[in-house]
């Protein structure tokens, strides 16, 4: 019993040496009020931290201010705490309040606090709490909006489209959902759920609320609650069987940072859960603190099991440290509070007064930043500002880290001190619930769930794309055309099974429900969850959907009749092939290739030679008769050789070409469109037809200008047809507009009818349409690119579209070629002209340059001597002196371009020079 008594004696002794340890008996009294939940683990653990902080701090430096804590329990809820506060600053005249942690209980207290201007500093998370709105709150904690982002990277590291967010129905549970919802729209997701949980809900209550989201597509869930409910929620979600393989669940901060405080058998429920929280660096300084503060802690609260020091706790006793530095420099002010004039009649709240601290304390705690415990503690204009999150998973008895986030950065796997990111954009390994490793894909169709309700168009033409039928016994629904079949087709190539039912869209009595944009919108209405038929991707539906990648292709066309002109009873058909410009060129080009020839012939060859009538028919036959290659005049100038070379290259190409372009004529129905332009048909007055129900009327008077009054509506292909063939004046109508795809189908049949003008209007084509943000849409969309490089898609064009059989062009009737042009030869008769005008050139110069008179003799006497056979009129006056004299004058004038072209070069002096200027004259005499 003695010695019972001693040890009871010296463990007073120790308390009261630890509690008096860094006191100063001189220092002016700060008294300072701590509301806390003192009957949770988290509270008691803040308590601890906030006192070894004002014992570090006052052991550490000799001041003349002291902090005081005065610690009152809250955790009766609103009331209480609201109470705590007005006894703190009545009773005890308090120089500031850190607390309460709830956020509900907070909003009494900070109200409190802005009227008596005394600073609230609590660690409540709640957006809806704002520093900005009160002057004399300071939040000491993270908004729990800033994890928002977080969670969002989260979402979009996975390629998750939608989560459903789980609440707890307080102010701090409510906070977090506007934030998510826009961190989520930024990275194209979005919450299509939100279940609210009460705190005080029953487990009968929670389960039911669990096989209710069991029957959604969604697989995300992102969990916002505190761990008294989060405890029984999570044994909830066991019991209801969705922490199996395919779910994914992320649960925010405070409860990630709390982890240590759940049961065992709530981490056993929670095993694949992600979580993120504060990041706090793991400096020795914390790891030293963190075993001074276990001792402690479990010397206050012997009854406490395995309790871990958290980044709650380690804001608390940086918040303190911060607190006492402020008390430090104002110091403290006597009296405490001013009390208002008057007296009578006041509240409890009312007669406390307003606080006689320096203005300049308030101002020192909202704005103080250092590195403390947590990291860098930086508080600026009354909130602690945020830095990285951890995120970790549940794993086995606790938790283990698996990456981290930061807002300059993004996801990383690796977080040195000085925030550098190593990795960025991956994750360390995850065992998911279910204890895999496969990464969950978000969302699945449940079996218990409806199936996947399927909107189908009900028309009663183009029943190649989609024909819908009602079994009159079973009243079953039957779809099959093109679009089914891409449909079903893209359906079983999925990574997992989809049950689907087809909707039609019509009245009760079996007849269309409206338009396409009608059909579109039901989806925004959630009477389907798809719609699917020949439904063209435009802008205005796009507000209300989400459309895959296109299946067919694209553009909106024109179809007119065509008129038969038959040539082949043309009797002046053979000069078709060629202009009237190119005709009129040709025999230019033969007159002046002939007369080149004759010049370069005249005085050489005795066939060029003759009367004028001979010579000038001369001419025109030599230069014609190379169209057949007839000519049998043989030519002795070099220069004219060449010149014909050419001319016989050019005739051959323009006789090619003639009688490729006649026989065309002659073989191909000449088929031209009776309109040939847009403008035509808009100029002329015609009606125009469109298919029922598509969204082309808009395009016809928004695009092309048309006139609404000259529409005509249609429903099948052989409407298209009757309408055409009678015209806009016989009730019909001049022009079809519409898709490609309808189009194409159109000529398919009737491409000997009718024929596409005018450019292609370019659309998106057709896709199937799904709720904005459905899970779906992607995998679908992705299927249907694979679908459209393989040759199955090939095989269900064919099967429902048909071959174009007896059409050679995919336009409709086949234009024939028209008449061949000028520009088509230009160049041709560029090359012919040059040859020839240069031969010619070079013939003159040579002439002129090889006669010695003067220029006007010169010009005379090479006129009669050009007329002149050369050698012939030496035969004709000297025949007695034919043999030297007449081989003399010959060879004196053979030339450079043949054996018998030439001009005489004998010198002015010599008896043959004499001859010659006397043969001159008399020829002139006989010439003129």
């Amino acid at each position: 019993m003695q010695i019972s008594k001693w040890s009871l004696l010296i463990m007073i002794m120790i308390i009261c040496v630890d509690q008096s340890d860094g006191y100063n008996a001189t220092a002016a009294k700060a008294d300072v009020g701590f509301i806390l939940d003192l009957n949770q683990t988290i509270g008691k653990i803040m308590k601890t931290c906030i006192s070894m902080a004002i014992d570090d701090f006052y052991s550490k430096q000799s001041c003349n201010t002291m902090i005081v804590p005065h610690f009152r329990d809250a955790s009766n809820g609103s009331v209480a705490a609201a109470s705590a506060a007005i006894d703190l600053l009545k009773n005890t005249q308090v120089m500031a309040i850190f607390g309460p942690q709830r956020s509900i209980q907070a909003d009494f207290v900070i109200d409190i606090g802005e009227q008596v201007r005394v600073p609230i500093i609590s660690q409540a998370t709640s957006p809806l709490l704002s520093p900005t709105e009160s002057s004399h709150f300071v939040r000491a904690s993270w908004c729990s909006s800033s994890q928002a982002k977080a969670i969002a990277s989260i979402v979009k590291n996975f390629g998750w489209r939608e989560v459903v967010f789980v609440y707890e129905d307080t102010n701090y549970g409510s906070g977090l959902m506007p934030f998510l919802s826009e961190g989520l729209m930024q990275i194209n997701a979005l919450v299509s759920y939100q279940s609210i949980v009460s705190p005080s809900a029953e487990d009968d209550r929670i389960l039911l609320e669990l096989y209710k989201m069991k029957t959604m597509q969604t697989r995300v869930f992102v969990v916002h609650m505190l761990p008294n409910l989060a405890t029984r929620y999570f044994k909830m979600v066991k019991k209801a069987g969705m922490m199996r393989e395919g779910y994914a669940w992320i649960i925010a901060d405070v409860l990630t940072s709390l982890l240590h405080s759940v049961d065992s058998e709530t981490i056993e429920a929670m095993q694949g859960v992600l979580g993120v929280k504060a990041y706090v660096p793991r400096s020795e300084e914390v790891r030293r603190f963190s075993k001074r503060w276990r001792k402690r802690f479990h010397r206050e609260n012997p009854e406490m099991e395995r309790t871990e020091l958290d980044v709650v706790g380690l804001w608390a006793y940086d918040t303190v440290t911060a607190l006492a530095e402020a008390v430090k420099s104002v110091g403290v002010a006597s009296p405490r509070f001013k009390k208002p004039v008057g007296g009578w009649n006041l509240t409890d709240l009312e007669a406390i007064g307003t606080s006689n601290s320096d203005p300049s304390f308030i101002h020192l705690i909202r704005n103080c930043k250092f590195k403390g415990l947590s990291g860098d503690f930086n508080i600026s204009n009354g909130q602690l500002q945020p830095s990285a999150f951890e995120i970790v998973s549940v794993y086995g008895r606790g938790e283990c880290t698996v990456g981290f986030w930061s807002e300059r950065n993004g996801i990383s796997k690796e977080l040195k001190c000085d925030d550098e990111v190593q990795e960025k954009g991956n994750l360390g390994g995850i065992l998911w619930p279910g204890a895999t490793s496969i990464v969950p894909k978000g969302w699945e169709i449940p079996t218990s769930g409806k199936k996947l309700r399927v909107g189908v168009p009900v028309k009663k033409g183009f029943t190649e794309f989609i024909k819908v039928e009602r079994n009159q016994e079973s009243k079953a629904i039957t779809a099959t055309g093109f679009c089914i079949d891409v449909f079903e087709e893209v359906m079983r190539s999925m990574p997992y099974a989809v049950q689907f039912e087809y909707i039609p869209f019509e009245t009760i009595d079996g007849e269309s429900g409206g338009n396409y944009n009608d059909l579109v919108y039901q989806i925004f209405t959630e009477e389907y969850d798809a719609v699917v038929g020949d439904v063209t991707i435009v802008a205005n539906r796009s507000n209300f959907v989400d459309f895959t990648f296109p299946y067919t292709e694209s553009g909106v066309a024109i179809v007119v009749p065509i008129k038969d002109q038959d040539r082949k009873k043309n009797a002046w058909i053979f000069m078709k092939p060629l202009t009237t410009g190119l005709w009129l060129t040709i025999a230019a080009f033969f007159v002046f290739t002939g007369f080149v020839i004759w010049v370069l012939e005249h005085r050489v060859n005795k066939h060029f030679q003759g009367q004028v009538m001979q010579q000038v028919g001369m001419i025109f036959w030599f230069s014609f008769s190379t169209l057949v290659f007839a000519h049998r005049e043989r030519v002795k100038s070099n220069l004219t050789r060449f010149v014909l070379i050419v001319w016989v290259f050019v005739v051959l190409v323009l006789t090619s070409s003639y009688t490729a372009n006649l026989t065309s004529m002659l073989t191909l129905q000449q088929l031209q469109p009776k309109v040939n332009e847009v403008d035509d048909l808009i100029k002329n007055g015609e009606y125009v037809g469109y298919q029922e129900g598509s969204f082309v009327s808009g395009f016809l008077m928004d695009n092309m200008k048309f006139d609404s009054s000259k529409f005509r509506i249609y429903s099948t292909l052989e409407d298209y047809d009757v309408a055409l063939s009678r015209g806009s004046r016989n009730g019909g109508v001049g022009a079809v507009v519409d898709e490609l795809p309808y189009i194409r189908l159109f000529l398919s049949k009737y491409c000997h009818k009718y024929t596409m003008i005018g450019p292609t209007y370019r659309t998106s084509g057709f896709g199937f349409a799904f709720p904005k943000g459905s899970p779906l849409l992607p995998d679908v969309s992705r299927q249907i690119l694979k679908l459209k490089e393989d040759d199955k898609m090939l095989f269900i064009t064919k099967k429902w579209l048909g071959e174009e059989e007896g059409c050679s062009s995919p336009g409709g009737a086949v234009i024939a070629s028209e008449s061949l042009t000028l520009d088509s030869f230009r160049g041709l008769f560029l090359i012919a002209g040059l040859s020839s005008s240069s031969a010619l050139v070079v013939y003159l110069c040579v002439f002129m340059y090889e006669s010695t008179c003067s220029f006007k003799k010169k010009i005379c006497d090479l006129a009669r001597v050009f007329c002149k056979e050369k050698g012939r009129d030496l035969l004709s006056t000297a025949a007695d002196g034919r043999g030297r004299g007449e081989r003399g004058v010959a060879q004196s004038q053979e030339g450079m371009f043949s054996h018998d072209d030439g001009f005489s070069t004998t010198e002015p002096a010599t008896p043959m020079h004499d001859n010659h200027i006397e043969l001159v004259q008399m020829d002139q005499r006989s010439l003129f």
